[in-house]
């Protein structure tokens, strides 16, 4: 009886510490947060290109999105001026690495945010998010997550700026971020059952209010990420008006289930070579923890994201015409060679050549960001021994996106404290 009562008085002192930590720190980051606001900011032209020196043009025969090198037919010269678009839970986070990498191999100047690891999502983007932010600077990369807005973005970019995206199945998107964000939504937390996704599924207007903390999270997340209304219903004209907005935006706009094609159209388009497009799948999910969606389930995802599943199909039919001009065998040939030179650095630089759950990554340095209340987000422990000439490659290949950011010089502190608190809720 002793015992028991114990266990009761400390699982209630825990609650107390937990609520007031947690309530304090929501309360310092709510005032802390805010970007700061710059009034009547001058409006100087960005120059047209940002590259601070001549890249060096290489053969890239049959090319069709590329910057050729003026008259040397057959040569084109990699663009290094790039706005990535991030959406949520699409897998950029691998992308992101392949930026953070390409930009360091050309000592580029990167458009970071200041103590985040986004520009303060999910407001819309202001220019004076950027760190260190001065008008009429020169950036050549923008890659952090954020909420679209193409007028601002376009006076922190040259003109030459080459604007690129990711998008995933909705259905899948949907069950991915009521994974890693629910816990965020006050709204889920009246719904009953282990099986949470389901049961919103089933009913989600009965849980979903449009006003609620964080609702974004959970309908049409992709068009929210644009900068358009995830409210709107299918049949609203603003549903088109805004797809063509994105359309007249982005030349590249790549897809999740084709991921290796999608990279081969990325250097098609920015005439990059092959090596730098070498990636390991970073922050993915354990497959113990994604709830296998049933087709009525997915066919009542896809009518809850309808709008973001118009987006997708609009975007998967011109991403297939841009394949089939690139040519489906030259495309099959470019996948399998990206494989191979993936598998052969897999071989080099993971011990046992897989991710690993969070529990077994060995450096504290490796472990990605997990979600409140689990460790479902795998990670990779470095190989032993791996030889000098790819140490290097290696472990930045592995590095996760917060640490990344860290060692690019970006001051993180907001993002560190909340993953303090984070942790205290998963103690």
């Amino acid at each position: 009886m002793v015992v028991k009562q114990g266990r009761q008085w400390r699982s209630m002192c825990k609650g107390l510490v937990l609520g007031t930590l947690l309530t304090s720190c929501m309360i310092l980051l709510y005032c802390l947060s805010a970007p700061q606001l710059h009034f009547n900011l001058p409006e100087v032209p960005v120059p047209y290109s940002c590259a601070h020196r001549p890249a060096q043009a290489h053969a890239s025969p049959f090319r069709n999105g590329s910057q050729y090198a003026t008259g040397q037919t057959g040569l084109c010269t990699p663009k290094v001026d790039v706005m990535f678009m991030k959406t949520h839970k699409t897998a950029s986070s691998t992308l992101l690495n392949i930026l953070f990498r390409f930009g360091e191999k050309h000592r580029l100047k990167f458009a970071f945010p200041d103590s985040r690891n986004d520009f303060f999502y999910p407001s819309s983007f202001q220019r004076s998010q950027v760190k260190d932010y001065r008008p009429g600077m020169c950036f050549n990369i923008i890659c952090n997550h954020m909420r679209f807005n193409a007028p601002e973005v376009a006076k922190v970019l040259p003109t030459d700026t080459s604007y690129i995206t990711v998008l995933r199945d909705p259905a899948e998107l949907f069950e991915s971020s009521f994974h890693y964000f629910g816990r965020l939504v006050p709204m889920t937390w009246k719904i009953p059952g282990k099986d949470k996704v389901g049961e919103f599924l089933r009913d989600p207007r009965h849980y979903f209010d449009p006003d609620g903390f964080n609702s974004f999270y959970l309908k049409n997340l992709l068009f929210f990420d644009f900068g358009q209304d995830n409210t709107l219903e299918l049949g609203d004209p603003r549903v088109e008006e805004g797809i063509r907005a994105i359309a007249g935006c982005f030349q590249l706009v790549m897809l999740v289930e084709h991921f290796e094609e999608s990279l081969i159209l990325l250097m098609d388009a920015l005439c990059w070579e092959m090596d730098d497009l070498l990636f390991f799948k970073l922050n993915a999910r354990k497959g113990s923890t994604v709830s296998k969606l049933t087709p009525e389930l997915r066919a009542k995802a896809l009518e809850w994201n309808a709008v973001d599943w118009r987006l997708y199909q609009h975007f998967n039919a011109t991403f297939w015409r841009k394949v089939e001009v690139y040519g489906h065998q030259r495309m099959a040939d470019d996948v399998a060679e990206l494989r191979r030179r993936n598998a052969e650095m897999a071989a080099v630089c993971i011990e046992g050549g897989h991710a690993v759950d969070a529990d077994n990554i060995q450096e504290t340095v490796m472990q990605p960001w997990q979600p409140i209340g689990e460790k479902s987000i795998m990670g990779y422990n470095l190989k032993k021994n791996v030889d000098k000439a790819h140490l290097k490659l290696c472990r930045k290949m592995l590095t996760p996106e917060l640490q990344y950011l860290t060692e690019l010089g970006v001051n993180l502190w907001i993002t560190k404290l909340w993953g303090h608190v984070r942790d205290m809720i998963n103690w």
